[in-house]
């Protein structure tokens, strides 16, 4: 009985509750509805054009009188709305009532948007209803712009900004404009289409599903040629050379088999071209389509799906001024294909052409000459500091990431011991005896080194004393008298270890400090910054004489390199590199009196015998018609001083030393690994071959 009571008590609780939450449903929505009868014309109008950005066109078609407004079904308003709104692609739109003309029940206001186009902005008048439930909109195609009848359409035209061209001092282009071969299908032509597609994916070393996708895209139709991938173009001339290029045979075999694919098209397209290729792809870089990422990063730029994107080099570099703007022109068109009022317009901007002070036949010869090999070359007018080459080999075809880099390329590149995709030029070496002339100069500077004093031989090996135990300095030759000059002639590190001791260790540090090192290179390319150790100062009297040698913890970038050498022409100023050609005169220096003229002058004679004394390392360099100046250099890559396995660099820097030189230049190059092939002997044979052509024309 007890428990009967209590489960009529719940009962009731129960039921009242359902009774009051009955009423208060009920009394919200006459609450709301009363709400509903209040909302004024003006207010409503805000609401509905709240809703445009948020795309609620649903929301937007419950706000209307749908008799008033012509019986549009939603399905038709939905679809012209969306289609104008969306394609346009409005943000920031901003309503602002000017006026309400209460008998008319006429709203008057000015709208402002955001488009693809720019800013659209305008005036326009609303006409309300009223009925049972309040205020309605008596809607018509001109409550998108004014002047927009049922049967007008709102067109976007898009231009496509033309990139601008990289070129080089002459204005041969580096990359610009060029020609490939498109792939395609023709879908209706496919007799077997499994077939068709898998014997295309092979011969384009492509995934046959990939193909399937783009075949199968919205807007394919049976006489659509659908682009499936760009080759490179093979031209009758070159097939007409009397020994064509296995690489061109080769390729025109795989077009001729991909002409047998049923269905299979091949047609002429417009691509980014790298006519260099290999020789200059550290340089100029490349470019690819932008993703998802790169729109994010970039908001406002004008970057869409079809956009691509510098991603290395110049290309990169200089992403902003080659890539243009896209113009765009939003306007209305009536039922005949006729412009009847123009809404909002971008012209297009083609991107700048970029010209560098580079030298394309130059750039070309020395990656021929060290394209098997790891190593770099650096370039340089000594008179004006104008960059002429930047070499990194061996290399990869920026033109493969035009055409469609296949996975299988792009492992083989990263895969690739010698590693091609590694831009040496921008990195830090150890210099060995290239770096003695900056070291003689910098010791004739500071009082230290007397170009007369003669050392005395010391044989073949040195010590300053016993507390170094086991360590020598060692040397290649013997000779007198040990003085300056014959010791940049011979490139007699025990001459240079001692040099570096009566210099001192704060001596040494204070002097490379003062010709950039531990510095920012002045360049428009990032470098890796020259260092005295890995410290920043030198810790041990051993490796304060190893550093006097470019040993040590030493390391040197060699465009760095490449701008204390032009000191040597230039009265002791290094000229500060420059990529970007302007003509006139250019004389802008990075460190003005690195060294005094005195002993630039001093160093520069000595350099002159380098070249020219039949006992100098670099005189296989030298010629009757041109006095050079340089420097070999042979540096020792071991992981101990005890180390006997470790590898070698070969350096070779070498200059015009006469300022009226028809084509002055500055070269610097260096090769991993050239122990065992002449040390830097190797370089200076690959450098007189670049040096021939040079002059030559």
């Amino acid at each position: 009985m007890g428990n009967r009571k209590k489960n009529s008590k719940k009962t009731v609780i129960a039921c009242t509750l359902i009774f009051l939450l009955a009423l208060t449903v009920l009394g919200t929505a006459f609450f709301l509805r009363g709400r509903s009868d209040q909302i004024s014309p003006e207010e409503l109008l805000v609401s509905y054009m709240s809703c445009i950005e948020k795309q609620e066109y649903d929301i937007m078609y419950d706000m209307l009188d749908v008799e008033a407004s012509g019986n549009i079904s939603r399905e038709d308003f939905v679809k012209r709305n969306s289609a104008i709104y969306e394609g346009i692609e409005v943000s920031d739109l901003a309503v602002e009532i000017t006026g309400y003309d209460k008998e008319t029940s006429t709203v008057s206001y000015s709208t402002t948007m955001h488009t693809l186009a720019g800013e659209i902005a305008f005036d326009n008048t609303a006409l309300f209803t009223e009925g049972e439930d309040g205020y309605r909109l008596a809607w018509i195609d001109s409550m998108i712009f004014p002047n927009l009848n049922p049967t007008d359409k709102v067109r976007v035209k898009q231009t496509k900004a033309e990139r601008g061209d990289i070129l080089d001092r002459n204005g041969r282009m580096l990359a610009g404009k060029g020609t490939a071969t498109q792939v395609g299908i023709v879908p209706g032509k496919l007799t077997d289409r499994e077939s068709a597609i898998q014997q295309m994916a092979q011969l384009l070393d492509m995934d046959a599903q990939s193909i399937d996708k783009k075949l199968s895209q919205s807007w394919v139709k049976e006489d659509s040629f659908v682009p499936i991938k760009a080759i490179p173009k093979v031209s009758e001339l070159q097939l007409l050379t009397e020994k064509p290029e296995a690489s061109v045979i080769k390729e025109k075999e795989r077009q001729d088999q991909l002409l047998t694919i049923d269905g299979a098209m091949l047609t002429d397209t417009v691509v980014r071209s790298y006519p260099l290729g290999e020789a200059a792809a550290h340089l100029v870089g490349y470019v690819q389509k932008v993703t998802a990422e790169d729109i994010e990063k970039h908001p406002g730029e004008g970057y869409t799906a079809e956009s691509v994107i510098g991603r290395s080099g110049m290309e990169n570099l200089f992403e902003k001024e080659l890539k243009g703007q896209d113009g765009c022109r939003i306007y209305i068109e009536d039922s005949s294909g006729i412009m009847k009022e123009e809404l909002a317009v971008i012209p297009v901007q083609n991107g700048k052409d970029i010209q560098l002070t580079i030298d394309a036949g130059l750039q070309a010869t020395l990656y021929e000459q060290f394209s098997e090999d790891k190593g770099c070359s650096v370039a340089m007018d000594p008179k004006t500091g104008e960059v002429l080459a930047l070499v990194s080999t061996p290399s990869y075809d920026t033109n493969a990431f035009i055409l469609g880099l296949s996975t299988s390329q792009w492992t083989s590149w990263n895969e690739d011991e010698n590693m091609p995709l590694y831009n040496r030029f921008r990195q830090v070496w150890c210099p060995g005896s290239s770096l003695k002339p900056v070291v003689a100069a910098a010791g004739l500077a500071a009082g230290t080194i007397d170009p007369q004093k003669d050392y005395g031989s010391q044989g073949l090996k040195w010590q300053k004393d016993t507390s170094w135990g086991s360590y020598y300095v060692t040397t290649l030759h013997t000779y007198e008298p040990v003085t300056l000059e014959n010791a940049l002639i011979y490139s007699d590190n025990i001459y240079f270890a001692r040099a570096a001791l009566d210099m001192g260790a704060d001596e040494m540090e204070n002097a490379l400090s003062g010709v950039g090192f531990g510095q920012e290179i002045p360049f428009d390319i990032i470098m890796q910054k020259s260092q005295i150790s890995n410290s920043g100062k030198i810790e041990s009297e051993i490796q304060l004489a190893d550093s006097g040698y470019g040993q040590g913890e030493i390391l040197v970038n060699p465009l760095h390199l490449a701008c204390m050498y032009s000191a040597f022409v230039n009265d002791g100023n290094m000229m500060k590199p420059c990529l970007l050609y302007e003509s006139g005169e250019k004389n802008s220096y990075w460190i003005e009196d690195a060294f005094s003229g005195e002993a630039s002058k001093t160093v520069l004679e000595a350099m002159i015998k380098v070249i020219n004394d039949p006992h100098g390392t670099g005189y296989e360099a030298h010629r009757e018609n041109v006095t050079l100046a340089g420097k070999t250099g042979t540096a020792e890559i071991k992981a101990s001083k005890e180390d006997t396995s470790g590898t070698e660099l070969g350096w070779f820097a070498v200059l015009t030393a006469d300022s009226s030189v028809e084509r002055p230049i500055l070269l610097v190059s260096m090769v991993e690994d050239v122990k065992g092939r002449g040390g830097s002997g190797y370089v200076v044979n690959k450098v007189d071959e670049v040096l021939d052509a040079w002059f030559v024309e």
